[in-house]
């Protein structure tokens, strides 16, 4: 079992950057693929970021290539969003995902996760 913790959310303007932590605890001693997921008001769970932390390679939704950055820190077990450029259709409730296993074809499919955090949300002001 892991348990996934986000936090870092808030309020900022069009164009600022806020960090997005998501502190894993349990099981974290294995390799998992983990995502960041955001949801809009009325809208379907859409996936941004995937990670494998096992590795080094990153994988990026259209909408915010060159402007998010995900890392992992495995000493600290916590998952990264680092948000850039922000734009207010960037407003959301931001989840951190994990599946316990290497990321695959599968990995912007949410019902393939099995732990999620509570989610923590964003709001950006234009």
């Amino acid at each position: 079992q892991v348990q996934l913790v986000e936090s870092g959310g808030g309020s900022v303007q069009a164009g600022g950057s806020l960090r997005l932590s998501c502190a894993a605890s349990g099981d974290t001693d294995r390799t998992y693929c983990m995502g960041w997921f955001r949801q809009a008001p009325g809208k379907g769970r859409e996936g941004v970021a995937f990670i494998y932390t096992g590795g080094t390679s990153t994988l990026y939704a259209d909408s915010v290539k060159g402007r998010f950055t995900i890392s992992h820190d495995n000493a600290k077990n916590t998952l990264y969003l680092q948000m850039n450029s922000v734009k207010p259709e960037d407003t959301a409730m931001y989840y951190c995902a994990a599946e316990k296993r290497w990321c695959g074809s599968w990995l912007r499919d949410e019902a393939e996760y099995k732990y999620w955090g509570q989610g923590t949300r964003v709001t950006v002001s234009s």
